[in-house]
């Protein structure tokens, strides 16, 4: 999956983001950059977390923009990828809701769109994995904890 992201060019990194509506317009750079999804997505993602809170913060550290499925202006399914060198925060009321990596989902093929979402969370549970993309600084990063731990 992290091989993916490279070849696709679905990643970012970035030193911060200014507040976590810019983090959410900056995970969808790269979804955008190639037409995967259109400008408005990233709104819609927005306004979600506005309208039910910071669902898509998973765990401390990990979020997931993602908007409702069939939303517009999506016109592939895939993952983008984004780490912040500082986490941003979704409720500073709670540290846990706190985020650094970001897997920006887009899906317009339910099932492509389901084995997407296995692959990312047995990604997810494997904590040295986590740990290294919490410090992965470039793409060829991402390749070697690829080559690392999941092949």
């Amino acid at each position: 999956m992290l091989r993916e992201f490279v070849e696709q060019k679905h990643y970012k990194f970035a030193a911060e983001a200014p507040d976590w509506k810019e983090a959410i317009r900056m995970s969808c750079e790269s979804l955008e950059a190639d037409g995967t999804i259109e400008a408005n997505y990233k709104e819609d993602i927005v306004a979600c977390v506005e309208k039910y809170g910071p669902y898509i913060v998973l765990m401390p550290n990990i979020a997931m923009p993602h908007s409702q499925e069939g939303a517009e202006g999506v016109h592939k399914t895939s993952i983008g990828f984004m780490k912040l060198d500082k986490p941003v925060s979704f409720d500073p009321e709670d540290p846990e809701k706190d985020a650094q990596l970001f897997f920006t989902l887009a899906s317009c093929n339910p099932e492509q769109h389901m084995n997407n979402m296995v692959r990312l969370s047995e990604l997810l549970m494997n904590e040295e994995v986590v740990a290294a993309l919490l410090k992965a600084e470039t793409p060829e990063d991402l390749l070697e904890i690829q080559n690392q731990y999941l092949d």
